[in-house]
């Protein structure tokens, strides 16, 4: 890029001396010479050449600093075996594969799996990202491309190694679908010229080459990108189940002084959708809450405030005036107490306390991602979701706007009722169905939910009240303190 804006500059201060009239052959020869002489310097290697990245492959960092991603792991060491074993491939008459494609959610651990390939391979790693190859200027990128696989061969003869590996984030900037960039074809020439150096992989080199891509929207690669032969394997990296998430903590928690009281089982299991970057997020944050308060170590209610940090932001320094607090309370403390009458044990923590947008905040357990539901399931959400509107209206009078959200997603569950042949319409074509008559059935589901909602709050108002107070004196109240209230009217 700076190369480009220096020629431009310069490009530029010719035309406006010629314009005014000087000579300029001197500072065109002048140029010349300088260009020539840039060109001799970056083939002897003493120019960059490039924002290409050589990572150490004595590097200590390896696939055991990585936790939560067992079945990546594997993958990319059977995949990188290939690479490690190329004479043996060859014998057994094995094409090699020539490029590994990473995907999954951002934070997950994309580039830190390709770190570690680098030690665990023992190659000549390079290490970029898709954005360094695009400019506006044409055949810069399919120049880089080039570059980026002459210098990771030559790195390698120069190391005395057989073996690299180019790893390469953000790959759908570009791999993007060729065509789909219309103002010009800067795009597809790049990509045209990384294809033709991947088809070029092969094992009577001197220099075997692995790919190495990380993406978190696979759906934009072109299709060429995908095909055998190119990015032959595709392995996902996912959010991390609770066994993961635990590891991931424990991970994070090693270099940190923690006290007896921690439970990380407890924190893996109020984490659910985390990725491995937003549990280390957590693990700082409850050490920064730990040295605000001049605790020698990280207890568990700094792990616990720093997973509410993580998920809403910091605390507001402004109070909540009594009015709101108490609506906030009553609401909040509905979703609770249905959330626990029809799924017991899924409440871990009731806040009333203002973090970013959010007045208040019930924190659910879930350990692990569930893929099917039934119709009972999917009911008992939405009445999760009206719960706290219809509190707001039973002990206030009432309700707010703040069950707007609350309202969206009962009609997102609703219809998924309805998508999936579980209402009182049967099996339906969604695209034939007339708007009214959808939004007549999810009035029908929310209406019969509500009524039921209602019932159960009337029953159980005074265990409601209970909990509103706790919320009202101390601004939270845990999971285990509305079971042992709920017990407690139950006996």
């Amino acid at each position: 890029m700076k190369t480009e804006l220096s020629i431009g500059i310069y490009l530029g201060i010719l035309s406006f001396l010629f314009y005014l009239g000087f000579d300029i052959t001197p500072l065109i020869i002048l140029g010349l010479l300088c260009i020539l002489l840039y060109y001799m310097l970056q083939k002897k290697g003493l120019v960059k050449a490039g924002n290409f990245q050589e990572v150490s492959s004595a590097s200590t960092f390896n696939f055991d600093n990585i936790g939560g991603q067992e079945v990546a792991k594997q993958e990319l060491k059977e995949a990188l075996e290939f690479l490690i074993k190329s004479e043996e491939i060859t014998r057994r008459g094995i094409r090699p594969l020539k490029g590994i494609l990473l995907t999954g959610p951002p934070g997950t651990g994309k580039t830190l799996l390709a770190k570690a390939a680098a030690g665990y391979s023992d190659a000549v790693f390079l290490s970029t990202s898709g954005s360094e190859f695009i400019e506006m200027y044409a055949g810069v990128g399919a120049q880089r491309v080039r570059r980026l696989f002459n210098s990771a061969r030559e790195k390698a003869r120069k190391n005395k190694k057989n073996r690299a590996i180019i790893f390469i984030d953000e790959i759908e900037v570009l791999g993007g679908q060729r065509g789909s960039h219309s103002s010009h074809l800067e795009y597809d020439q790049t990509l045209n010229q990384f294809l033709v150096e991947m088809d070029g992989l092969n094992t009577h080199s001197d220099v075997d080459i692995l790919v190495i891509a990380a993406t978190n929207r696979p759906d934009l690669l072109d299709t060429a990108l995908l095909r055998p032969g190119r990015f032959d394997r595709q392995v996902k990296v996912e959010l991390p189940s609770l066994k993961g998430r635990l590891e991931i903590l424990k991970l994070h928690m090693k270099n940190k002084i923690i006290a007896n009281d921690v439970n990380l089982e407890e924190i893996a299991k109020e984490t659910y959708g985390f990725s491995g970057a937003h549990l280390e997020s957590v693990t700082n944050e409850a050490a920064i809450l730990a040295l605000r308060e001049n605790s020698p170590e990280i207890k568990q209610r700094h792990l616990k405030e720093a997973v509410d940090k993580v998920i809403l932001g910091e605390k507001l320094a402004d109070k909540t005036n009594p009015q709101v607090l108490t609506r906030v309370a009553v609401h909040e403390a509905g979703h609770a107490l249905i959330s626990e009458l029809v799924k017991e044990n899924s409440v871990s923590q009731v806040t009333v306390t203002s973090r970013g947008n959010a007045l208040g905040y019930v924190r659910q357990t879930q350990e692990e991602d569930q893929k099917l539901y039934t119709k009972n399931e999917l009911k008992n959400n939405i009445k999760i979701c009206l719960a706290g509107a219809v509190a707001e209206e039973i002990i206030l009078g009432e309700r707010s706007t703040g069950a707007s959200n609350d309202f969206q997603q009962a009609v997102k569950i609703a219809k998924n009722i309805i998508n999936t042949g579980l209402s009182s319409l049967g099996v339906v074509s969604i695209d034939d169905l007339a708007p009214a008559k959808v939004n007549e059935v999810v009035q029908e589901i929310i209406s019969l939910e509500e009524k039921e909602v209602k019932a159960m709050i009337t029953k159980n108002r005074k265990t409601l009240e209970k909990i509103i107070n706790i919320l009202k004196e101390e601004e939270q109240v845990s999971g285990e303190i509305i079971r042992k209230i709920i017990k407690e009217k139950a006996v």
